[in-house]
């Protein structure tokens, strides 16, 4: 495997010990991932390279591959500085237990995270699914697990929980980057385009639900995607809280899958539903944590 493509040292490159010296070069880690979050700022992802980053520095291109060896491993090192934001902008969590805090918590992680990729708006296309966490994504995550912690979920319910609210912020924000992007390289906003097209209009009163809800007004006032989604998504969530709160008497979680189980007369509690469940927990002890750790 090339060494740009090397997980490992990804990893390795993300938990170093933070030492923002210069070599005796004048070039260090820290100051590679700045210049190149400066680029992606300004410019967009597109315009970033290990060549553009040497120039910004003052340096040639070959020679930041003495510390950083490719732009993949750049690109995890970006976004996991730019993720400190939001970890140095986090209130302390609610303590585990607070049913009444964790909407609000959750919430409050949410719009850290839009924030942030509107100051970065790069962030969210860039983040794949074996993309190698950092100590600020891990953080980031930590802190939104406890804000669902003691509130009856089982733990792959909050896993589940926290990567749902994520995964809905990182869609809206790449639809609002790309919505900008498209503005400031036409010149023409996203309502005065779609206002121009006439010819499309003519074509959609064959469509008759269509044609009621635009004659109901429904496009004249729309909804914010991001305000009215958000609120969804935790409303869903507030019922599956409910839910297990409402039988938590009477019943156990299964702490893989969630699923309700009685509970026993006597002896140890019962941690799982299956043999299924428990099985794929030890493998989950052994392979480490599945699915990612994203913010």
């Amino acid at each position: 495997m090339a060494a740009q493509e090397d997980p490992d040292r990804t990893v390795e490159l993300l938990w170093r010990e933070p030492r923002d010296a210069a070599s005796r070069q004048g070039l260090s880690v820290g100051a590679i991932v700045r210049a190149a979050v400066e680029i992606a700022d300004a410019e967009g992802i597109e315009a970033l390279s290990m060549r553009r980053v040497g120039e910004r520095l003052g340096f040639t291109g070959m020679s930041l591959y003495r510390h950083v060896p490719g732009k993949t491993q750049l690109v995890d090192l970006m976004c996991d500085a730019v993720l400190g934001e939001t970890v140095a902008e986090a209130e302390p969590p609610a303590g585990a237990g607070d049913r009444d805090g964790w909407r609000e918590a959750l919430e409050a992680w949410a719009r850290r995270h839009r924030a942030l990729c509107h100051r970065h708006p790069w962030l969210a296309g860039v983040r794949g699914t074996r993309t190698v966490p950092g100590p600020n994504a891990v953080a980031g995550f930590e802190h939104a697990l406890a804000t669902v912690a003691g509130i009856g979920l089982g733990p792959a319910e909050m896993v589940a929980v926290v990567g749902l609210v994520g995964r809905f912020v990182e869609g809206e924000a790449v639809r609002e980057a790309e919505v900008a992007r498209v503005e400031r390289r036409t010149g023409v906003s996203e309502q005065d385009w779609w206002g121009a097209r006439e010819s499309l209009y003519a074509e959609l009163s064959r469509y008759p639900t269509l044609t009621a809800v635009w004659e109901a007004g429904g496009y004249d006032e729309p909804e914010d995607p991001f305000e009215f989604g958000l609120r969804r998504v935790l409303d869903g969530v507030e019922v599956l809280v409910r839910q297990r709160d409402e039988r938590r008497d009477e019943s156990l979680s299964c702490v893989v899958c969630g699923t309700a189980m009685e509970r026993g007369g006597t002896g140890r509690p019962r941690a799982y539903c299956s043999r299924g469940c428990q099985q794929r927990a030890y493998r989950g002890r052994r392979s480490g944590p599945r699915g990612g750790i994203r913010q």
